[in-house]
């Protein structure tokens, strides 16, 4: 992207014209807030395959009826430590900002918790929810199913979604160095790790499409079951799981926790995140949060994460993340003129 088709837009004005263009989309400004939090959080991240070019979309669904933009997500203890999270076919952002701090909670009288979400949407960067809970003070860990994308290893119709999983863990501060820490110390920085299990994330390929670029080989195929370095044939067709059959495997695992377990769609019946057409997607998600019991956690974490940073090249899950979030804080973030010229319009109610 060069400078003369880019521009920089400071963080809460690029929040703001977001909420706007889904509020005048039919949707409530409660979750209009939190939608365009989610959207451009993930921008400032570095993740604009979720950020805000889904924000067109997301307010055409919302428009259309395809998503509740006024849904409020209903809550229910299915168990002693399980919740049951209703959508209520509205965006996933309200219910799992609000599943995320239930389960935490919840985890923190139990031990270890967990919420099912179904009749939802797109969950969005996964890390997000994972890391509220670890700012909670528990392990959080996360799975989303999604449309179908990606092949069955050995096989090349897309039957299963991109399925996300992300796990976040609290770094307790004074836990340097194997001293023993109370799990009740003070969270300092959060370890986060997200990812798709399919070779390249579906949003990335978007974006190469859009720019009429190609993709690395090895990430797809085509409609007839032929490897293709056409993002725009690999979208038709299907996406590799990553790691062949143990990528397939894991896949798997997340669809029985979001689909049967938690009550959401399957991913090969669901529709799809990016028009306006068809019934709600009523994808699932899921959600496990593990409250600390030992009290020397946070030390013997901080001795593992440490021997693991000194290792010459190797890098910790979301390396650069704090930075990235620095710069977004200070400058704003980078997305193309064209795009906030849709979201402005979208904000104008000229569309």
């Amino acid at each position: 992207m060069s400078s003369s088709d880019s521009t920089w837009i400071p963080v809460d004005a690029l929040r703001d014209l977001c909420a706007r263009a889904l509020v005048r989309a039919r949707t409530s400004e409660s979750n209009a807030k939190s939608v365009a939090d989610m959207l451009v959080a993930a921008e400032a991240d570095g993740q604009g395959g979720h950020g805000v070019r889904r924000l067109t979309a997301y307010a055409a669904q919302a428009r259309a009826g395809k998503v509740d933009g006024f849904a409020v997500p209903r809550t229910r203890k299915a168990r002693a430590a399980v919740l049951e999270v209703d959508a209520c076919s509205g965006f996933a952002a309200p219910a799992l900002e609000m599943a995320a701090a239930a389960v935490a909670e919840l985890a923190q009288e139990q031990g270890i918790a967990a919420a099912g979400i179904f009749r939802s949407h797109h969950s969005g960067r996964l890390g997000r929810w994972t890391e509220m809970m670890a700012q909670r003070g528990v392990l959080g860990i996360g799975f989303s199913n999604s449309p179908p994308a990606m092949t069955a290893w050995g096989g090349h119709r897309p039957l299963l979604g991109t399925n996300p999983i992300s796990f976040a863990v609290p770094r307790l501060e004074g836990g340097i160095g194997g001293e023993e820490v109370e799990v009740e110390g003070t969270i300092g920085s959060v370890l986060v790790a997200d990812l798709s299990l399919s070779r390249m994330a579906r949003g990335k390929m978007m974006a190469a499409a859009q720019q009429g670029l190609p993709i690395p080989s090895g990430m797809a195929l085509d409609v007839e079951g032929n490897p293709t370095t056409d993002a725009e044939s690999a979208l038709a067709g299907s996406l590799l799981p990553m790691g062949e059959a143990k990528g397939y495997a894991l896949a798997l695992l997340v669809e029985i926790l979001c689909a049967p377990l938690a009550g959401g769609n399957w991913s090969f019946a669901s529709s799809s995140f990016f028009n306006a057409e068809g019934a709600p997607p009523h994808i699932g998600q899921f959600l496990i949060a593990i409250a600390p019991h030992r009290s020397d956690f946070g030390g013997r974490l901080e001795t593992l994460l440490r021997e693991l940073e000194n290792e010459p090249g190797a890098r910790l899950p979301g390396a650069g993340l704090r930075d990235r979030r620095a710069l977004a804080a200070e400058r704003g973030v980078k997305i193309s003129t064209q795009l906030r010229d849709d979201i402005e319009m979208a904000a104008k109610d000229m569309i």
